[in-house]
């Protein structure tokens, strides 16, 4: 029987605290400024993506949740699977003649996400370092995570950060070859594991301005972002990796929102502007704020920190302490489906007939209700609770997406 080259891997979600916005090289996918995320457990959020290599593959194809997803010539796939077959006849073939010759055998890959596509929840991140990492074990590389992000960024700029786990910097870097426009870990998952983050799914549809298309625009007509570039997000940079090494939340949450504020605000500087938050959105600020206003006013700390990506979501990251509290005052606000909120990390105790959410509704002692309005049900659609995570793992072949005909289970 004929050896079966395969490998599947998991990779995470990541949500940057210092927005990555517009790109220097669209081909290479180089950024005007550099970021830095928080990689979220895949334990509630991740791709899993299986690669197949055979010498009987007719070409090179994928599929993405069930469907076939085309791989255009000069494509993002195309240059990140080129990039990888590159990379294992450099390092393995070249120099060991016996070696199998992976390289030149077309691959299926089949990739799964657990949470909607282009939803504003970071797909293609996890995604592509989902792809890569899958290749990286199926050719058996063992080069560095930072080596892999160099060909994860040239199919999505943010999937580099989802290469490694905990805190993560993507260094824009300087050179015209992108050579050293990389990730880089800031913090292990270990250093900060009481780090834990709220999303509140305010649309799962599909965005109305892209964030290739959008960034693109602002970098070509927006004087605001030319002053981020250069004057504010290199100090941040600097800011930010020294909060996250002092594990100081109230550095974080402060740089945290006024990043995304900023963000937001290059979006309105370009034009047209873009929109990306909407009411929800500005409401959750507004409970957030609030609710920070509380704990200041009592000699507290900051408590929660609010960041919104391209899309009208936001992500709340908060102490573990903190969470539960949080998670009570945005339902009282923003009431959610019966059985839609699943209680992985175990913030309340569920009664006979399961958890009712609604029930747990609460506003802490002091809050100003006045700052918001209450909203129906399926106004923001779901609630995420997770925590910082770890990076891409290696899964077992009992978690292969492809049947043995190297077709997706799924379709067969």
């Amino acid at each position: 029987m004929s050896t079966i080259y395969q490998a599947t891997a998991s990779a995470p979600v990541n949500i940057a605290v210092i927005k990555y916005w517009g790109k220097r090289d669209t081909k290479l996918i180089l950024p005007t400024n550099s970021s830095l995320s928080v990689t979220l457990d895949q334990d509630h959020l991740r791709s899993t993506t299986t690669s197949r290599a055979d010498p009987s593959f007719e070409h090179d194809q994928l599929w993405l949740n069930g469907k076939e997803d085309e791989i255009k010539a000069g494509g993002r796939l195309a240059t990140c699977i080129a990039e990888m077959k590159r990379l294992r006849k450099e390092v393995i073939e070249d120099k060991n003649p016996s070696a199998p010759k992976l390289s030149t055998y077309k691959v299926h890959i089949a990739s799964y996400n657990n949470f909607p596509t282009a939803a504003g929840l970071a797909s293609s991140a996890s995604g592509f370092a989902a792809l890569v990492a899958s290749l990286a074990q199926l050719y058996t590389l063992t080069v560095s995570p930072s080596t892999l992000s160099l060909i994860a960024r040239q199919g999505s700029g943010s999937a580099c950060r989802s290469l490694f786990g905990g805190f993560v910097a993507w260094q824009k870097g300087d050179l015209a070859d992108g050579s050293d426009s990389l990730a880089v870990q800031v913090a292990p998952q270990s250093h900060w594991p009481g780090m834990h983050a709220l999303i509140c799914v305010v649309s799962d549809d599909k965005k109305g301005t892209s964030s290739t298309s959008g960034m693109q625009r602002t970098v070509e007509t927006s004087a605001l972002l030319q002053h981020r570039i250069k004057e504010v997000v290199p100090a941040r940079m600097e800011k930010m990796s020294k909060a996250i090494l002092d594990r100081d939340f109230n550095t974080f949450a402060t740089l945290t929102m006024a990043d995304s504020n900023q963000f937001h605000a290059v979006a309105l500087d370009t034009e047209p502007p873009i929109f990306y938050m909407n009411d929800v959105s500005r409401t959750i600020i507004a409970l957030i704020v609030e609710y920070n206003r509380l704990s200041l006013a009592s000699g507290g700390p900051y408590k929660a920190a609010y960041t919104y990506d391209a899309g009208p979501n936001a992500v709340i990251y908060a102490m573990e302490k903190d969470i539960k509290e949080i998670v009570q005052l945005v339902v009282s606000y923003f009431p959610q489906k019966e059985g839609s909120f699943k209680d992985v990390l175990g913030l309340f105790s569920a009664g006979p007939n399961g958890l009712d959410l609604n029930a747990q509704a609460k506003v802490p002692e002091g809050f100003n209700g006045a700052v918001a309005k209450k909203y129906e049900v399926g106004a923001v659609k779901s609630l995420i609770h997770t925590r910082v995570g770890d990076g891409p793992r290696a899964l077992g072949p009992e978690e292969s997406l492809l049947g043995d005909s190297g077709i997706p289970k799924t379709l067969v």
